[in-house]
């Protein structure tokens, strides 16, 4: 299953900044319940992602800050897509491991 959106990248305040994209909350749900009794530590989900030419292997992870699934965005993936801090992206996630 696979789900795309489009959403802006934000950073975390702090000492050393942390990027991160927000799934949409629809789409945070459904992935919830598809993986009830499968997620990981701390309530990740594995996922393939692709923005851009880009494709990664990661974890979605849950925030109650936001209340929602986010992303972590690696730098070398910020520097080959050209994404900053409000720059929006097309992202692409594919859930791992549901077959």
């Amino acid at each position: 299953m696979s789900y795309t959106f489009t959403t802006p990248v934000w950073q975390t305040k702090g000492h050393t900044p942390w990027f991160f994209i927000s799934v949409p909350p629809a789409m945070a749900d459904e992935i919830d319940q598809r993986t009830e009794g499968l997620q990981g530590g701390f309530g990740s989900v594995k996922v393939s992602v692709r923005i851009g030419s880009t494709t990664w292997t990661t974890s979605l992870f849950p925030s109650k800050e936001v209340e929602t699934y986010i992303l972590p965005v690696k730098k070398a993936v910020r520097t080959a897509e050209k994404l900053e801090d409000g720059t929006s992206a097309v992202v692409e996630i594919s859930l791992v491991g549901l077959d």
